[in-house]
């Protein structure tokens, strides 16, 4: 329990997954239960985690997970970056100072997968998106920006990039 009655943190190997392209591996969840229905799970993987957040809706609520407004079209990345900026401001930072950007192989290779002409939808598109920054993106946010608006609407890429024999010691 969480001091003052804030709620619950306990741990599993049970539980349902966010995506079916994880099932293979052993499961290591913790789940947090807070107050006001609020629920975070941590799926924790080799060399990524999962999140889940369930809760009620909240007034003016817009992000990464959508706006709960039941319309699935406007959750896109460029919708939500058109509404909120494309990164969170400098000022409003939870840490002093940014962690410098990389890309991994694995994500430049798919890069160089994503389909022609989205590619260049993206490369044209991924300045105005990222705006909010009051100054020139780095060539990392630009790359990232554009894995976004290439694979974004997949249900997850490492099912993709698994497919493509991209993904070390992982199999299908």
């Amino acid at each position: 329990d969480l001091e003052g009655g804030a709620g619950r943190i306990t741990y599993s190997t049970e539980g349902d997954l966010v995506d079916k392209a994880t099932s293979e591996w052993d499961r290591r969840i913790v789940r947090i239960e807070l107050a006001e229905d609020t629920t975070i799970e941590v799926f924790r993987w080799t060399n990524y985690v999962d999140l889940r957040i369930k809760m009620r809706q909240r007034d003016m609520q817009d992000g990464s997970c959508g706006n709960f407004n039941g319309d699935a079209s406007d959750d896109t990345t460029e919708a939500i970056f058109s509404r909120i900026g494309s990164r969170v401001p400098r000022g409003e930072l939870l840490f002093n100072e940014r962690v410098e950007e990389v890309l991994t192989d694995v994500e430049e290779h798919l890069l160089t997968m994503c389909d022609r002409s989205l590619l260049a939808e993206a490369q044209a598109k991924c300045p105005g998106l990222l705006a909010s920054y009051k100054r020139h993106p780095t060539t990392v946010e630009l790359k990232s920006c554009m894995l976004d608006l290439c694979y974004g609407s997949n249900q997850h890429t490492l099912a993709m990039a698994k497919s493509f024999g991209l993904v070390p010691g992982v199999h299908d």
